[in-house]
């Protein structure tokens, strides 16, 4: 006897839809799974095997064979166990499920037939709905997850025996092949009714109305150039001594971003239930940009992704956000070398021998690091003196190679206030996001039609049309490119700043007095010419 029901599984963080097929045949009693399945898919019969006798029913006494298709991809997790034991129920008569409902099956099964909740389901959900399936069934926690996805029914349910006894008790002994089949005309008691607190607009997760820019003392030359790294979605650097508020002011900038759009809010959320992270937020579609920092000791693997099966890593879980790494050279040259494809490509690709993954990973890298290692190189601190030597500070600084220096378009520094007490604290976050707001209103109508929409992600032809110089600020650019010893693409970064500021003043044109104030945030190319002459 054969049949067949559709459950899914992940690949990257996309859902991939996957035939359970069951097949009863004579012969001693055995159960096998094939197609690729990892060891947690392999003890998918034990679990099963238990939960369907506890629920009452019996496990076939003959040779179960259970296919996974398609065959060649290979399959992990255990969100197949409610799948493989409908199949097995329905192939030995024991169940009739509606014949007309084509449905998506996915739930983990406890030994007493308890569902648990299983990772990635909003991406399993949306593969469906795309592929015309006519509903979900799913374990209850996992419905609130689902229903996030609108236009096709949810149907939950906390036990197995809810499914198959709606409305007898739970039978004490075993069926017998001659008992009749239960037979389910409809699972309308199990549908989850969406409510609009899943909305996009409604959830306001990890907003602390206590972090304000109005907060920060003094100040203002960093907020100006923050301002502008979000207007843009540009990387930026906060170069200064401790205690100035490097980790304070960036810790702030999700505060001015604008809101993600319902589409970057679905992509997003997809990363977070794909790494099983759905579970640190409330229930609904993200609706405030990301922010990730990770600590330093963090290997390549946990920046990028990685595992036998690669895993989204916090470039991609800062995916439309900001990834924030603070002391930036105590982080492994290693590690920060990774990040250089995901800067340049907004996407990483991972190799395994069983798998080759594509995750998203469009971010703002957010950094701060000290200028030396004692942290008071330059500082007119009265009690604190730099005692490094320039053997010492261009060690330190090596750490950061670059060409990864290149794609970081702001290097600012916070120097310390020099009289607190006189200090105002100038402009707020509202005031500064309402900048950020309407430049990037500028950058939307600008690009409408393109396939990005901020002034960071121009590149080529379009760079040249979108952010065109006049000629004396391009021979201005010119000598500075060859004074500062840049790269080409510090030179293009420049120009994309430039573009920036322009926008935040509603210019439609880029003056030389932009391209000015957008040289003037490559401070560490500038100390670097000056350390250079020193030891000339």
């Amino acid at each position: 006897m054969y049949g067949k029901m559709y459950s899914a599984c992940l690949y990257g963080i996309d859902g991939v839809i996957i035939e359970v097929e069951v097949d009863l045949s004579n012969g001693l009693p055995q159960t096998s799974i094939i197609g690729l399945p990892d060891s947690a898919i392999r003890e998918a019969v034990e679990r099963v095997r238990a939960a369907i006798k506890n629920c009452g029913f019996r496990f076939p006494m003959q040779r179960v064979t259970i296919n996974l298709a398609p065959a060649d991809l290979r399959k992990e997790g255990s969100a197949f166990d409610l799948a493989i034991a409908l199949g097995i129920l329905v192939t030995s008569n024991q169940l009739v499920l509606p014949t007309e409902t084509k449905l998506l099956i996915i739930g983990e099964l406890a030994l007493d037939g308890t569902l648990r909740p299983v990772t990635g389901v909003l991406s399993m959900v949306d593969r469906a709905k795309r592929e015309g399936f006519h509903g979900v069934l799913l374990p209850r926690e996992n419905a609130a997850e689902a229903a996030l996805i609108a236009g096709i029914p949810i149907y939950s349910l906390n036990h197995l025996q809810e499914l198959l006894y709606p409305s007898t008790p739970r039978p004490k002994a075993s069926r017998k092949e001659s008992d009749d089949p239960i037979v389910l005309s409809s699972l309308s008691y199990l549908q989850v009714t969406p409510s609009v607190s899943y909305s996009v607009a409604s959830t306001n997760r990890g907003l602390n109305k206590y972090e304000d820019y109005s907060d920060v003392l003094g100040q203002q030359h960093v907020k100006r150039a923050l301002t502008i790294a979000a207007a843009g979605m540009h990387n930026i650097l906060l170069i200064g001594p401790p205690g100035t508020g490097k980790t304070m002011l960036i810790k702030r900038l999700p505060t001015i971003l604008p809101s993600l759009t319902e589409q970057e809010a679905l992509d997003t959320t997809k990363i977070f239930s794909a790494a099983g992270k759905l579970k640190e937020t409330d229930t609904g579609l993200l609706n405030r940009r990301p922010f990730r920092s990770p600590h330093h000791t963090i290997s390549s693997a946990g920046l990028i992704g990685g595992g036998t099966i690669p895993k989204p890593g916090e470039v991609s879980l800062a995916h439309r956000g900001i990834l924030f790494l603070d002391e930036l050279p105590e982080f492994s040259r290693h590690v920060l070398e990774v990040l250089r494809q995901p800067l340049e490509e907004r996407s990483v690709t991972i190799s395994r021998a069983k798998a080759v993954i594509t995750f998203p990973a469009h971010f703002m890298l957010a950094a701060s690091m000290n200028p030396c290692p004692c942290g008071y190189l330059g500082s007119d601190h009265p009690e604190h003196r730099c005692t490094c030597s320039e053997a010492r500070i261009t060690q330190y600084r090596s750490k950061i190679s670059g060409p990864l220096l290149d794609r970081i378009d702001l290097q600012v520094d916070v120097p310390r206030p020099k009289e607190w007490s006189r200090e105002k604290f100038g402009l707020s976050s509202q005031e500064m996001k309402d900048q950020v707001v309407a430049a990037h209103a500028i950058q939307l109508s600008r690009y409408k039609g393109f396939p990005f929409s901020w002034n960071s992600e121009l590149s080529g032809s379009q760079l040249r049309e979108q952010a065109s110089l006049r000629t004396d600020t391009a021979d201005m650019l010119q000598q500075t490119l060859e004074a500062l010893g840049l790269s080409m693409r510090a030179y293009d970064r420049i120009i994309k700043l430039s573009r920036t500021i322009a926008d935040l003043e509603g210019k439609a044109n880029i003056e030389a007095y932009h391209v000015a104030e957008a040289i003037q945030y490559r401070n560490l190319d500038r100390q670097q010419l000056n350390m250079d002459e020193r030891s000339m």
